[in-house]
């Protein structure tokens, strides 16, 4: 395209990964090569209110933005597909229109990536980063990421689902699991990222606890065997040819990587590239590309595996179609290992969505 690409940035969302949305948005716009583009940022709050925001990017960094409201103006995209626009309203009711060339939407879990917010870019004819509707729903959702990897044939943790409006067999559902995967076991809700929610249990009164604790998140809830392993992650960015980039390993110093340790806790450490040997470096990096191929990705994901301590077989954990971009994310560490700088990746990116390969 000649002359700058008009960029809109979604952030925020009414997830309870909110604020990690406005940080990962903040992080973008901050490592964007800004000459090449005409931006706008609109942020959603945690009612669904959307907002033409124009201040500071601190302030959507530190979630304050909404404050900030003299630089705020109601704003909405339309889903009429002739339009392929984004109103924005002023006081009195007078409105204009923004044309994007492309839409990056930096949100994170329900009503952003998982197939929501994509299902109405659809419906606006707007171009978007990431992956499409099948492909976010799907991989937002656990139990059919699951299914879908089960039927490419990629190794993975045992499980069980459970559907909330079963509480009233839960201990039939307690017998499976203790009979199925043992203890210790996870106890995920199906439809929420960055590990909210997310309980391990090592009994039959904590497995009770976790999932009526994950219940509160979710209608649908994921018990998966434990794996005594290395947790690891592979980056995956591009459409019909996607590429696998380097494998890192996630150190934690806690029982298990939950949101503290993910956002919190600065001793968890990132070994890049994961000191591990080739052959199975490449594994990784196959599975994750059969896995992005499985559930049709398209742009990006970031794919997630552990390595067993006993024998070294890989077995996947789960795909993340909008993974974090803050400045201690893994997916854009990834890249910058072999080369390409944060800048370049999110080019890359607003390029793929350009080529609008999505069904």
């Amino acid at each position: 395209m000649n002359g700058k690409i008009n960029l809109c940035v979604l952030f925020g969302g009414q997830s309870p990964e909110h604020k990690i949305s406005c940080k990962s948005a903040a992080s973008v716009i901050h490592n964007l090569h800004i000459d090449r583009y005409n931006l706008q940022t609109i942020g959603i709050t945690k009612e669904g209110a959307w907002y033409l925001y124009t201040g500071d990017v601190e302030n959507i960094a530190e979630d304050s933005w909404e404050e900030d409201t003299q630089n705020l103006k109601r704003a909405f995209i339309s889903p009429d597909a002739c339009e392929k626009a984004i109103y924005v309203f002023e006081e009195s009711g007078a409105y204009t229109k923004i044309y994007p060339d492309v839409v990056f939407p930096v949100l994170h879990g329900e009503h952003g990536e998982d197939g929501t917010m994509q299902g109405l870019l659809e419906l606006a004819n707007l171009k978007y980063v990431g992956t499409g509707v099948p492909a976010s729903a799907n991989c937002m959702d656990k139990t059919f990421t699951k299914i879908l990897l089960k039927d490419a044939g990629i190794p993975q943790a045992e499980w069980v689902t459970i559907h909330t409006n079963a509480m009233d067999r839960l201990a039939e559902k307690v017998a499976e699991i203790e009979s199925k995967l043992g203890y210790p076991c996870f106890v995920k809700p199906a439809t929420t990222g960055s590990s909210v929610g997310v309980g391990k249990a090592y009994n039959r009164e904590q497995l009770e606890s976790a999932i009526k604790e994950a219940a509160a998140y979710a209608r649908k809830i994921l018990v998966e065997e434990h794996i005594d392993g290395r947790e690891v992650e592979c980056s995956v960015l591009g459409n019909q040819q996607p590429v696998a980039g380097e494998v890192g390993e996630i150190m934690p110093t806690v029982d298990f990587y939950d949101f503290d340790a993910k956002y919190n806790d600065n001793t968890t450490k990132l070994q890049i590239p994961a000191q591990i040997p080739e052959e199975i470096r490449e594994q990784i990096r196959q599975y994750a590309l059969d896995a992005f191929v499985a559930v049709d990705g398209s742009g990006l994901s970031r794919v997630d595996f552990f390595i067993r301590n006993s024998d070294g077989t890989v077995v996947i954990n789960e795909i993340n179609t909008m993974p974090g971009f803050t400045n201690i994310s893994m997916y854009p560490k990834l890249w910058e290992a072999v080369g390409l700088k944060y800048a370049d990746l999110l080019d890359q990116l607003i390029l793929l969505a350009l080529e609008g390969n999505k069904q």
